[in-house]
């Protein structure tokens, strides 16, 4: 059985997705052994009781991101924690903060980030009300969903699955933000089929 760790900020719909794909067999042999916050607050984490999974919060306060050692300190306790439950992949699906070279260096098995970009565009945040603006303006005809190797560069690694979306002009933001979410629902449990594969 290989196990998944899922890192999460929000809602929790791509973790409800890694959810459903390991019980209908989507994901065959695969099991989510924990699931991480970033936000106390997190619908994600009601998903992941419901679920009857253990989960934990790692929040990061203002001083934490301001002070370097603190900063290492905290990466450090992370990487450790993530390694108690001896994971196979590390997911972030939703997963607000910037991990740290020195996290990813430490991190127990690889990592991968799901995006709602295609590669090389809108790194970081609010990346498809970004794109949504950019094909409203006429300067960009499509965007995309992409899963990703997480290297200490925002938003960038080996690609592992990507789709991408057309844009159109006259789509309503919320309608274009659906299309999207349900890419990432999609890519997502691709690439992680993809890594599960190589794992044998």
């Amino acid at each position: 059985m290989r196990r998944l760790t899922v890192l999460i900020s929000g809602f929790g719909s791509n973790l409800q997705a890694i959810l459903d794909a390991c019980v209908s067999g989507a994901l065959p042999g695969a099991q989510v052994v924990r699931v991480l916050s970033s936000d106390a607050a997190a619908y994600g984490l009601e998903r992941a009781r419901a679920a009857q999974l253990p989960v934990g919060v790692a929040a990061m306060d203002a001083a934490t991101r301001r002070d370097p050692a603190a900063r290492a300190a905290w990466d450090a306790a992370l990487a450790a924690r993530v390694a108690l439950d001896r994971p196979d992949l590390l997911v972030l699906a939703g997963w607000r903060l910037i991990l740290s070279a020195a996290f990813l260096d430490a991190a127990p098995c690889p990592v991968l980030n799901l995006h709602p970009a295609l590669p090389g565009a809108f790194p970081g945040l609010r990346a498809i009300e970004r794109a949504w603006e950019e094909g409203r303006a006429g300067r960009l005809h499509q965007s995309g969903v992409m899963v990703h190797r997480v290297t200490p560069a925002l938003d960038d690694g080996p690609l592992v699955a990507v789709e991408a979306l057309p844009l159109d002009p006259g789509e309503p933001l919320e309608a274009f933000a659906a299309r999207v979410h349900a890419a990432e629902r999609r890519v997502l449990v691709q690439a992680l089929r993809a890594e599960l594969a190589l794992l044998g």
